[in-house]
């Protein structure tokens, strides 16, 4: 008797509350301490004092699967059935922080997809710290808001398989819900003024720099005009002109000392200097012109007559 349902609770998603929890962590639920001591007899006032006592929040722990006490209050809740009102009252409750999250996971077991997302996103703005036991029986810190949104995307929150809720945009695009505002937007929007603002006091205070000087178009089209001389001659003197222009070689001192070592050039130099000084005596010059140039007869009478006339 103290485990079944009330007899005027509505069913929920076509079924008894109760069978919201799997049967097994339900059966661990009636065989656990905290159920058979604090549980019993409770109603919708009073499971409120019940709540404000809780310490943490979770689902099974350890190795025999013992149900947490936030999960044995959530399960008492659901066999009550309480009116709504109460629940709206328990989630829009900010002094006692474990009422307001039992109260947001009963709304999302029971609750349709419209409420879920008008009465669960304002608490988003809800950054407290609270205390989580897991499977292990040690605990974490997680925030509120992280809470709410386990419960508004995840299928599984404190061992609990949560019913498929439709999504947002889908309400969005069929009017049953408005587009969700985020409180960070005002934030926001006072940060984009502000910034707008400092940035006309720095223009204001600026002064305006001199415009650069601007290059003369000039027509592709038309020819250019080929530089003048003046032009020229002052581009020849440029050092990068004089670098390009090809530069003699200075005979290597190798070479020099080759040729001033080498016999046959010694040789031939002073055999043209005993030529040259033999050329200047006018016996010699004779017989010399005559030498080279006995073939020709009109040569070797104009070198007699030079020859002649030298003598004379």
């Amino acid at each position: 008797m103290a485990n079944r349902t009330v007899k005027d609770a509505h069913s929920i998603h076509g079924t008894n509350p109760q069978y919201l929890i799997e049967k097994i962590i339900r059966t661990r639920i009636y065989e656990s301490k905290y159920w058979k001591e604090e549980c019993f007899g409770l109603t919708a006032e009073l499971v409120v004092d019940k709540a404000m006592e809780l310490k943490y929040i979770g689902g099974v722990y350890g190795g025999n699967i013992k149900p947490s006490p936030f999960l044995c209050l959530t399960l008492k809740m659901l066999q009550i059935q309480p009116e709504k009102d109460i629940i709206v009252e328990f989630i829009k409750n900010e002094d006692f922080k474990y009422v307001r999250l039992l109260g947001a996971l009963y709304m999302r077991l029971t609750g349709s997809a419209i409420d879920c997302y008008k009465y669960l996103e304002p608490l988003y703005n809800d950054y407290r710290k609270v205390k989580r036991q897991k499977r292990d029986g040690d605990f974490e810190l997680i925030h509120v808001d992280e809470f709410m949104d386990e419960l508004l995307h995840e299928e599984r929150v404190c061992d609990i398989i949560l019913p498929r809720l439709q999504k947002r945009y889908v309400l969005e695009e069929a009017e049953m819900l408005d587009a969700r505002v985020s409180a960070l937007e005002e934030d926001m929007d006072d940060v984009d003024t502000s910034e707008d603002e400092d940035e006309d006091d720095d223009k204001g205070d600026r002064v305006p720099s001199p415009e650069p000087p601007r290059r003369g178009y000039r027509d592709l089209d038309r020819p250019r005009r080929s530089p003048s001389p003046r032009y020229r001659r002052s581009r020849s003197k440029t050092p990068r002109r004089r670098s390009r222009s090809p530069k003699r070689r200075s005979p290597s001192p190798r070479r020099e000392r080759h040729r001033s070592k080498s016999p046959r050039r010694h040789r031939s130099r002073s055999r043209d200097r005993r030529h040259r000084s033999r050329s200047k005596s006018p016996g010699h010059h004779r017989s010399h012109r005559h030498r080279s140039h006995s073939k020709s007869p009109e040569r070797s009478k104009k070198s007699h007559k030079k020859s002649r006339r030298g003598n004379e």
